[in-house]
């Protein structure tokens, strides 16, 4: 019948943003799932020191005790910074410091992190977004590479590029589109690029998602 609209025509619903609480809790997930890896690791190691094991199984298990406490340790000091309060509204972060945490939680054996940004204070919001961003490069080179964090821009107001370059470096779509529309259903997995969009949102930046030749490139300006 002429003028009647089939079901695929009809446009997909805008996903609903998750409330306040809901945010609260899928963020405190995904600090959770960072977390369990080395801690686990941990609580195996000390199962295997209390069995009286044989000198060479104690200490694997002693190695492998301190480089998880250590990966813990890291994961932990850049997830309060990239998603915790990072001090009172309106304080101001040191580039440095950020520096630091991003190597010490991004940087292994695969991947790199050419950082040519000053050592000077900034917004927290600001450097909050810029962590987050790198995390998200980080997730489209697989098999490790380089992360190359540029300014756009200067002073207070400037933006950030964070470019990924590495072997098989891929563009995740469903990233992009949370980044730039929200529209995606934003569950624990989904969180991270959710709330990144919302700091350059309180930043009066918009971020982007994009290949660039053979790097993905993230953009918030």
């Amino acid at each position: 019948m002429s003028g009647t609209s089939s079901p695929d025509s009809v446009p997909a619903s805008p996903a609903p943003a998750p409330d306040a609480l809901e945010l609260a809790a899928l963020l405190c997930s995904r600090v959770c799932h960072d977390l369990i890896s080395p801690v686990g690791a941990i609580v195996n190691g000390l199962e295997v020191l209390d069995d009286n094991p044989k000198p060479e199984d104690r200490e694997f298990a002693l190695d492998l005790i301190r480089k998880s406490a250590k990966t813990a340790s890291a994961r932990l000091q850049f997830c309060r910074l990239a998603f915790g309060a990072a001090g009172s509204a309106g304080a101001q972060i040191d580039l440095g410091d950020a520096q630091a945490m991003a190597r010490g939680h991004l940087e292994d054996a695969k991947t790199t992190i050419a950082w040519n940004l000053p050592r000077v204070l900034m917004p927290k919001n600001r450097v909050k977004l810029l962590l987050n961003m790198m995390v998200i490069a980080q997730q489209t080179i697989p098999r490790g590479g380089v992360l190359t964090v540029d300014a756009v821009g200067e002073g207070e107001g400037a933006g950030f590029r964070v470019a990924a370059s590495g072997l098989n470096a891929r563009m995740p779509q469903n990233i992009a589109d949370l980044l730039s529309s929200g529209h995606v259903s934003v569950d624990a997995h989904a969180v991270q690029p959710y709330y990144t969009r919302l700091l350059a949102q309180s930043c009066g930046l918009n971020v982007v998602l994009a290949p660039e030749g053979d790097a993905i490139v993230v953009t918030a300006s």
